[in-house]
């Protein structure tokens, strides 16, 4: 369906498969390919690793579709096996170097640069095969198909990629049932959240459509319940945003003054008895922006085990409110000089637990 504008109506529920067999959540999920191949199998040459072998260090010139690519991402395809947080260690110290000169890696390459690639010790990563049941569900998620890119409704419980502790995710799953094995995720979602996500047809797309994200020319629309009475004046929160600030165990965002700048707009759209349902939108799209924007006007989302409250999240899970209560409703954005819109309402199980509470009487 190239062109636009194109709207895709109300979603309802697809019959997708439990929680259980998402792979999404605590507990259980299936083992990583890569499961014992951590920081211990990376590259000393130490022997200690029967099915890699040591490469020498090469250089490898970048390609014409490979122009505009982060270093780091150029890394990560060339060194299969190999941890991510190892690569942005050599990127960090100076052996990864761009016609012989070091770089971040957030740097962009251009075509015919030689990217000098330390030799390393890899493992070989396993095929990821998804089940037939989950890979069939989420090809039917597709909303919306265009010749550059498509747009997936996706399930809450279910995360986008694999990673520590997932064996796939969303984009393993398409590849696979639409054996298309060059898609690429635009951008992402977090596990609980459902709703728009975008999809490229191949990296030089991919490198396309998140230029517009970087640009902030894409218009983002969430729907989300919190806790509490959110109040008519809280409109705006313009709050920079600090990752990766550890916290019992676990890394979290949180705002602070030496964060990235961050704006999210709130409207009140529905009162329910000890909760509020808004409509947000986000100018920026920082990591777990919405969720913690929450958290800082004291009405974390429901369901957010991560920033919200332990009692506050219990009570709501015995009224039936067992998820994340967050859903990427819309993605507008001009393409090749049309207008594409796609809108995605959250699923009937949302709508359900949302119209039981909204029927309980007022504490």
């Amino acid at each position: 369906m190239p062109g636009g504008p194109c709207r895709v109506g109300k979603c309802v529920d697809r019959g997708l498969p439990s929680r259980e067999c998402l792979v999404a959540d605590d507990g259980g999920a299936a083992p990583s390919p890569n499961a014992g191949a951590r920081d211990g199998n990376m590259t000393k040459d130490d022997g200690k690793s029967a099915e890699s072998g040591a490469r020498r260090t090469r250089h490898e010139r970048v390609a014409a579709g490979e122009d505009g690519q982060r270093v780091d991402n150029f890394l990560i395809r060339r060194t299969p096996g190999v941890p991510k947080s190892h690569v942005y260690r050599l990127i960090r110290t100076g052996d990864v170097r761009v016609d012989g000169r070091r770089v971040r890696q957030t740097r962009r390459l251009r075509e015919g640069e030689q990217v000098r690639i330390p030799g390393l010790r890899t493992t070989e990563k396993a095929a990821v095969r998804v089940p037939d049941t989950l890979a069939d569900a989420l090809a039917a998620a597709v909303v919306f198909e265009h010749e550059d890119f498509l747009v997936v409704d996706k399930p809450p419980g279910i995360a986008v990629h694999g990673g520590t502790g997932l064996a796939f995710g969303v984009i393993d799953a398409l590849r696979q049932r639409l054996a298309a094995p060059r898609l690429e995720l635009v951008h992402r979602l977090d596990r609980g959240t459902s709703g728009c996500l975008l999809i490229a047809r191949d990296n030089a797309r991919n490198r396309r459509l998140q230029s517009l994200f970087r640009e902030r020319a894409v218009e983002k629309s969430y729907v989300a319940l919190v806790t509490g009475a959110w109040p008519d004046t809280r409109e705006v929160i313009d709050a920079p945003l600090a990752r990766n600030v550890e916290h019992a165990g676990e890394r979290r965002v949180v705002v602070s003054d030496d964060g990235q700048p961050a704006l999210s707009r709130f409207r009140v759209s529905r009162r329910l008895p000890g909760a509020t349902l808004l409509d947000v939108a986000i100018e920026t799209g920082r990591t777990h922006q919405i969720r913690v924007h929450a958290l800082h006007a004291g009405h974390a989302i429901v369901g957010d085990t991560r920033y919200g409250d332990n009692r506050t999240n219990t009570h709501f899970r015995q009224l039936g409110l067992g998820r994340l209560f967050l859903h990427s409703a819309r993605l507008a954005f001009d393409w090749d000089g049309r207008r594409t819109v796609v809108e995605t309402a959250p699923g009937a199980a949302w709508q359900d637990a949302v119209d039981a509470l909204g029927a309980m009487p007022a504490e």
